[in-house]
């Protein structure tokens, strides 16, 4: 394995906009999916960022729309995240200041196991392994940040 990139404060880190490409494969059927888009995160009303996720997921030949919205508030120690659910809700934590983390997500029966991995300053992964009685999934999620683009503006 590779080394990893510490990451001393994960939201200063993470605000931007990222291009994302994440696989989704069913390990009991073996059937395969992905998703492309966008995540921004923006600020946050009252502090953090706000994680907007859009794109398109294919599933069984299947492309549609697809959203995830997250909230990433500042965690219990400097630098780390406390990262929630659009309504709230506690999903995991997340400290990168040695560039790799992982957090655990009881889901009903199922567990969601979450690894995240910085390999610089402009590329980072999520690896969620989802173990139980209703799924069996492993999803590979690769984040690129976006160059800031300048707006270009029209002469007079």
């Amino acid at each position: 394995m590779g080394e990893f990139w510490p990451v001393p404060d994960v939201l200063a880190h993470l605000a931007g906009r990222w291009r994302v490409a994440r696989t989704v494969r069913d390990l009991d059927s073996g059937q395969e999916g992905e998703f492309t888009g966008v995540t921004v995160f923006g600020p946050l009303d009252g502090g953090g960022l706000l994680h907007e996720e859009s794109g398109h997921f294919t599933w069984h030949g299947v492309t549609r729309p697809a959203t995830r919205t997250l909230r990433f508030l500042p965690g219990g120690a400097p630098g780390t995240a406390d990262v929630r659910f659009a309504d709230g809700r506690p999903f995991h934590d997340l400290d990168l200041t040695s560039g790799r983390y992982v957090a655990d997500h009881p889901c009903a029966a199922d567990l969601y196991r979450g690894e995240f991995t910085v390999r610089d300053a402009d590329h980072w992964r999520t690896v969620w392994r989802v173990r139980g009685p209703a799924k069996d999934l492993l999803l590979v999620t690769d984040y690129s940040r976006e160059a800031d683009v300048p707006v270009e503006t029209e002469a007079p």
